[in-house]
């Protein structure tokens, strides 16, 4: 009974997703434009880079606007109602407009791009404009609602609607005086103190929540590596699929192994000469002149490999030879279809004019 408990919390603590994502994972989710992101950055910088520009060209933007409705008061209403001069001051009041509002416009597409890129990078993704059933679904959407995120949601839009009141609150009751003596100023000078008011309040809640939208960057990123957390299992189970099961991986090694001592089997009928430890280790040496610069290894192997060797080298009459020190010196320094390095070459080339020479003894009886 305690072994059973002790084996489903093993199961259930494998499943918690405590781990932090892996590479692929983050990769996958990228893809299907699941993304640490914050909707609030790019409005705030927007709201903040706009009434900053208007406080930067807001004289060029007046001059541009005084001489619309100067031109519109002074020629166009002496002017023919017809329908080409109706096109025509159609036409230059929509132009004007458009500069007067180009360098807003222009200035809201570069900030949105520059903070969208900062958060994420470049990234074009059609995964979320796919029809999905479970959008639709009014329990889905239901529980949506209900969240724990729609719930801190809505404390966010809370806390910035006190504190942007708090902070507009307090601007207008320090200029209370200067509000109230605008009914004694001229309308040029009072619509200036306006503008200017309009301006410093625009400013001071662009910076705010400017601030706030970095905190709810850092939150979407907190919650964002919390929604894709791995459990062990699920890291085990894409290790799996990317490199394979260990199990048919084994098999497969398996397979080569067998397939490697197979064609190593084949080669040694072709050996001059098989070096021995005698039982342990076992070396097939082979040299030909006209093809090799040096004697290469074509089979070498340990305890029940050594024992296939010689057992094959029999068979086919190759020449069996006991020489402890140079078996074992073979076996760790070179690879099978290696050529003998310079430190033991002296040693094998003298195990090999022996074998010739008993070789040429044989053939001349």
């Amino acid at each position: 009974m305690e072994s059973l408990r002790l084996k489903l919390d093993l199961q259930l603590f494998s499943q918690e997703k405590t781990e932090s994502a892996t590479p692929k994972k983050r990769q996958d989710s990228r893809k299907k434009g699941q993304v640490a992101k914050s909707m609030e950055l790019p409005a705030a910088f927007i709201l903040f880079f706009s009434f900053l520009s208007f406080y930067m060209i807001g004289g060029f933007m007046k001059e541009k606007l005084v001489d619309l409705f100067t031109g519109s008061l002074r020629h166009d209403l002496l002017m023919d109602v017809t329908m080409s001069n109706i096109q025509m001051l159609s036409y230059r009041i929509l132009v004007q407009f458009l500069i007067l509002l180009a360098p807003i416009m222009i200035l809201t597409m570069v900030t949105a791009l520059a903070a969208n890129y900062m958060q994420i990078g470049f990234l074009l993704t059609g995964d979320p404009l796919k029809m999905k059933l479970n959008k639709i679904n009014p329990i889905e959407g239901f529980k949506k609602i209900f969240s724990m995120r729609s719930f801190i949601d809505f404390l966010k839009s809370i806390l910035k609607i006190v504190i942007i009141g708090v902070v507009v609150y307090l601007t207008l009751w320090g200029e209370k005086e200067k509000l109230l003596a605008l009914s004694h100023v001229p309308l040029e000078k009072a619509l200036q103190y306006v503008w200017s008011m309009t301006l410093m309040l625009g400013i001071k809640i662009a910076i705010i929540l400017v601030v706030l939208a970095v905190f709810d960057y850092l939150y979407q990123r907190y919650e964002f590596e919390k929604s894709i957390r791995m459990s062990k299992q699920d890291i085990k189970d894409e290790y799996k699929k990317t490199e394979g099961d260990p199990f048919i991986k084994g098999k497969i090694r398996e397979k080569q192994r067998r397939m490697a001592m197979q064609r190593m089997m084949q080669e040694i009928p072709k050996a001059d000469v098989i070096i021995t430890n005698p039982t342990h280790y076992a070396v097939a040496i082979r040299y030909d002149a006209a093809n090799m610069q040096a004697p290469t290894v074509v089979a070498k192997g340990t305890d029940f490999v050594a024992l296939k060797i010689r057992e094959i080298a029999k068979e086919h009459g190759i020449l069996i030879m006991e020489n402890k020190p140079l078996a074992r010196a073979l076996h760790a320094q070179v690879e099978l279809e290696e050529a003998i390095p310079g430190d033991l070459f002296q040693a094998v080339a003298e195990v090999l004019a022996y074998v010739y020479k008993i070789k040429g003894r044989t053939k001349r009886a």
